[in-house]
């Protein structure tokens, strides 16, 4: 039995040789991956020393070369070695387990006393705060807000507003086609005629919304951009009704001294037609601002805003209105070039690269 025993003694050896560096752990200095890590290499002795096909479960198989009269003694032998082997691994399982369970609750605490942090929030776009000041001041004056599908037909992006064929805007490098007689709007022009057989008349609208254009992106064009239409038809509308409307509503948006002036234009969709400026409002029409030359109006002391006139009698009769009872007046500009010129904006193509640190300044 004697040879029996040096091989259970043997185990018991190796074993101690390899669980020796987890026999008084120090885990004064550790970190929760360092445990995590020794946890690990415990777990793997584990196996190899108390699975089935360990040194220890293989001295079993040696009960058979034992004497009879000695069999019990060495099973017990076996026993006391496999429970020794059991009792210290479980020892340093636990003093592990403990480590790592108290670091995690370390890490994860909270000190609920601490005070909060307030959450980031957003603002809206300086495009949709622009946008919903001009409509503010609309909806007082008695207009409504209008707004329609982005995708036209030839007929009302073009045929409706007395946009003949061959005109340059419906060309395809001005225009973008998505099927055959359908297109990306190109003006909101086209929500005022379905306005208009909607609501019939008289109407007073106002149009937002997004058009788009073949335009090459620019540092003053982009191939999408927003306008704003305004559009009145009622007995007895004349050119005055259309000066005092966009007086009154410049004088609202940026002071009472704002003056406004009309340079003859021409129009498919309106006759006569004009384009319409306005008295700067930084340098108030001066040229100068703070001794230097006027960014805005390029020390002009006028802004060029956008495009205006009497409505044509064909796009009246194209909605049903007789020209001879009723007229009106209409008008439109772009948002993101007043935006740049109101915030003195080099570069249009700011307002859409949805830059954080731009975007949070305007609120």
């Amino acid at each position: 039995m004697s040879e029996e025993r040096e091989k259970v003694e043997e185990v018991r050896t190796a074993f101690l040789n390899e669980f020796d560096r987890f026999r008084d752990l120090d885990l004064s200095t550790a970190t929760l991956a360092s445990a995590d890590e020794v946890s690990r290499e415990l777990a793997e002795l584990k196996v190899r020393h108390t699975g089935k096909k360990s040194a220890i479960a293989g001295t079993m198989k040696l009960i058979g070369r034992v004497a009879p009269e000695e069999r019990s003694a060495f099973g017990q032998l076996v026993q006391s070695v496999e429970k020794d082997i059991v009792s210290m691994i479980e020892a340093a399982e636990a003093k592990l387990s403990e480590f790592i369970s108290d670091a995690r609750i370390e890490r994860e605490r909270l000190d609920v006393t601490l005070p909060g942090r307030r959450p980031r929030t957003g603002h809206l776009h300086l495009i949709t705060i622009l946008r919903q000041r001009i409509e503010d001041i609309f909806v007082s004056m008695g207009y409504h807000i209008e707004d329609d599908r982005e995708i036209e037909t030839d007929y009302y992006n073009f045929d409706a507003l007395n946009i003949p064929d061959g005109h340059p805007a419906r060309e395809s490098q001005d225009t973008f086609y998505t099927t055959d007689g359908f297109a990306l709007r190109s003006q909101t022009s086209t929500v005022q005629i379905r306005a208009m057989e909607r609501r019939g008349v008289p109407i007073r609208i106002i149009a937002p919304g997004k058009v788009f254009r073949r335009d090459t992106p620019d540092m003053t064009h982009v191939p999408m951009f927003h306008q704003i239409e305004g559009l009145c038809v009622d007995k007895d509308i004349t050119m005055a009704h259309l000066k005092g409307t966009v007086t009154e509503w410049l004088q609202r948006l940026f002071g009472s001294d704002t003056v406004t002036r009309f340079r003859p234009s021409y129009f498919p969709f309106t006759e006569p037609s004009a384009e319409f400026d306005f008295s700067c409002f930084k340098c108030r029409g001066t040229g100068q601002f703070e001794g230097e030359r006027c960014r805005p109006c390029k020390g002009s002391g006028w802004i060029e805003l956008g495009g205006s006139g009497m409505v044509h009698p064909n796009v009246l009769r194209a909605v049903g209105v007789d020209p001879g009872v009723y007229s009106g007046f209409a008008f439109g500009f772009g948002l993101e070039r007043m935006c740049a010129m109101m915030y003195s904006l080099d570069d249009i193509r700011l307002m859409f690269d949805n830059d954080v640190r731009f975007l949070e300044q305007f609120r």
